[in-house]
């Protein structure tokens, strides 16, 4: 892959991690109520499963997921149930109190992991996204180095953005101010995950 090839695939991939939406959320969430290492934890999977749908598509399996409606389907509605149980738990937690003791949630790397990978994989327009993408990138005769580095290179700097976002967020001064507003922040959240699944519907 020519260079200037892959700075334009870097400069898309940039501007599409740093987009809000559900995933940020997410991260948001964990970072807040487990800590540093949970916020890095749902980054470092959400990550993963980005490489999932990027390898899925250099192998022509996302052409199969947007052509079989009822795969598509699947996902879509499993991806909106999902997004609505962030939603109502997000909407119906409860407002902590100030102690160190109490302003502590408890939330285990695993919950963590799991809603990082799963916020990501049960999109399927990130299928179409790179679809779109790596159609613009790639040609039928493209080798197995050049796929890699199209799937290493997007799935780099979604965990890198997020593991950013997780650290600068865990920071102690910041991350307080943002536990004793934690209750405002669900509330937010929660009415966020409701309108990106909206739309996920739509």
């Amino acid at each position: 892959m020519e260079l200037t090839a892959w700075l334009s695939l870097v400069s898309i991939c940039i501007l599409g991690a740093i987009t809000p939406g559900p995933s940020l959320a997410v991260i948001l969430k964990h970072t807040i109520n487990g800590g540093r290492a949970n916020g890095l934890c749902a980054s470092i999977t959400h990550g993963l499963a980005i490489a999932v749908y990027a390898l899925l598509t250099v192998l022509g399996m996302a052409i199969i997921i947007t052509n079989t409606p009822w795969l598509f389907n699947l996902i879509k509605y499993a991806g909106a149930a999902f997004l609505l149980f962030l939603a109502f738990k997000a909407l119906t937690a409860q407002a902590q109190n100030t102690t160190q003791e109490q302003r502590l949630i408890p939330v285990t790397l695993w919950q963590s992991g799991r809603e990082g990978f799963l916020i990501a994989f049960l999109n399927p327009k990130i299928a179409l996204f790179f679809l779109a993408l790596f159609s613009q990138f790639i040609d039928l005769n493209a080798g197995w180095q050049q796929k890699l580095i199209m799937v290493g290179t997007v799935s780099a700097i979604d965990t890198f953005w997020y593991c950013l976002i997780a650290v600068v967020l865990s920071r102690s001064g910041l991350l307080t101010s943002l536990r004793q507003n934690s209750h405002i922040i669900d509330k937010i959240t929660g009415i966020a995950l409701l309108a990106v699944t909206v739309r996920v519907l739509i």
